[in-house]
């Protein structure tokens, strides 16, 4: 019986965004075709453990799913509503309405998944609510998961998923792909949204654990998906350069005991060249589809001068470093101007990173940024400055909510207490 429950959950995975995206393209109401899907996945928990597993499990629940919509459609007022869209088509093919939606959840479903990630990072949605809808009906993931993997009480993130679609239905966001500035600007958001949900699985903002790899291979799923479905949109695989590469890294980011492994101290023969080999050839899409690079390509480009380099000692970091002076340029921030800080340190030493932390310091959205002591803290140890870099770990230990970044801000200011305390005695 466990089998079987496994493999409906496989099965779940795989299937439940293509779905859901082409239930959303019949009833055009997500909520509902998510209702509908989960009637369907229900079915199958009651069947298959009788019958067993069926040899196109997809398609089964498609059909399943296929005959729910089709009542719904038949009782309410969406029949007519339905009848107005495809009516001219019927009188033309002499076909009845069942079978014309029939040929609809038929058709290639590639249109299908697209809508359903522009709907599911739609703009008119908060930030949260975006990340939980988009991880429900695109990954496939629990209400409970969800909330475990961005640890919130599993009320609040029920909240939001039933809040965004309540707002998407009363809003009456289409189940479209927009066109021309609009989709421009909505491709922007479900790129926002992706690379949100591989940062929560890079670096976790808090909790026990210093990465979340689950989370980091749905956002590279969905970022997959979306570069096959708008292949000639260089940032989309900007970003996916990205998140392979920074992907290839995850288990040298974490030491025996969980600890946090910094870049410099990596192992590198423990990076995943194969995800290497996948962001590089992304990147290489981006460049042979000509332009300025954005800022995920850019990001990328960055990225890509670490997984080049054999060891630490031969990144080439005067590249980085123009690579942050164009990605300031083109979308600057505080946070970017930190990371070029880090850049400049490392090729022209710690004085010229400091000086450009030094001049973004007083932002008020840097207030409750941990990194930026930490990073400040680690310019100070390189100058010499051992007590003034402790204050700046202490500080950084007590912004961060992460339990192994705290451990790993304090032990380093109580190295940098220590090298003071030598330093006063006259000690090397």
């Amino acid at each position: 019986m466990s089998d079987i429950h496994a493999a409906i959950d496989a099965v779940w995975r795989i299937e439940s965004a293509r779905l859901i995206a082409s239930l959303a393209r019949m009833v055009r109401d997500v909520g509902l075709a998510e209702d509908l899907a989960q009637e369907a996945l229900l079915a199958a928990l009651e069947r298959w453990p009788k019958s067993g597993v069926p040899d196109n499990p997809g398609a089964w629940l498609m059909a399943a799913a296929k005959h729910r919509a089709i009542d719904v459609l038949r009782r309410g007022k969406m029949l007519e509503r339905k009848h107005e869209v495809v009516g001219r088509d019927l009188e033309a093919r002499q076909e009845s309405p069942e079978d014309a939606l029939h040929a609809a959840l038929d058709d290639e479903v590639g249109d299908d998944l697209l809508r359903l990630i522009f709907t599911a990072c739609h703009p008119v949605l908060s930030t949260e609510a975006r990340l939980a809808l988009t991880l429900r009906l695109l990954g496939g993931l629990t209400t409970e998961e969800i909330a475990r993997a961005f640890l919130v009480p599993v009320p609040t993130v029920a909240q939001r998923i039933v809040r965004a679609k309540r707002t998407l239905a009363e809003a009456r966001v289409p189940f479209e792909v927009p066109r021309g500035a609009d989709r421009a600007a909505r491709l922007s958001s479900v790129l926002e949204v992706i690379y949100l949900i591989f940062n929560e699985g890079y670096t976790a903002t808090a909790g026990d654990e210093w990465t979340r790899p689950p989370l980091c291979d749905e956002a590279l799923r969905l970022g997959r998906i979306l570069a096959e479905l708008t292949p000639q949109e260089p940032e989309v695989h900007g970003l996916v350069a990205l998140m392979e590469i920074q992907a290839s890294r995850l288990r040298a980011r974490v030491g025996p005991a969980g600890e946090p492994v910094l870049l410099l101290d990596q192992d590198r023969a423990r990076w995943d060249r194969l995800l290497i080999a996948r962001g590089l050839a992304a990147l290489d899409r981006v460049e042979a589809l000509g332009g300025t690079l954005g800022p995920y390509a850019l990001q990328a480009a960055i990225v890509a001068c670490h997984a080049r380099a054999r060891t630490a000692e031969e990144t080439d970091w005067t590249r980085i470093s123009a690579l942050y002076d164009a990605l300031a340029q083109l979308a600057p921030s505080p946070v970017v101007e930190v990371n070029r800080a880090v850049a400049y340190a490392m090729a022209f030493g710690p004085a010229a990173g400091l000086e450009i932390v030094d001049a973004v310091a007083a932002e008020p959205s840097l207030a409750g940024y941990h990194l930026l002591p930490s990073v400040r803290g680690d310019f100070l140890v390189k100058l010499g400055r051992h007590d003034e870099a402790r204050v700046e770990f202490e500080r950084a230990a007590s912004l961060t909510r992460n339990t192994r970044e705290r451990t790993l801000m304090l032990e380093r200011a109580a190295a940098a207490a220590r090298k003071a305390s030598r330093n006063e005695r006259g000690e090397r």
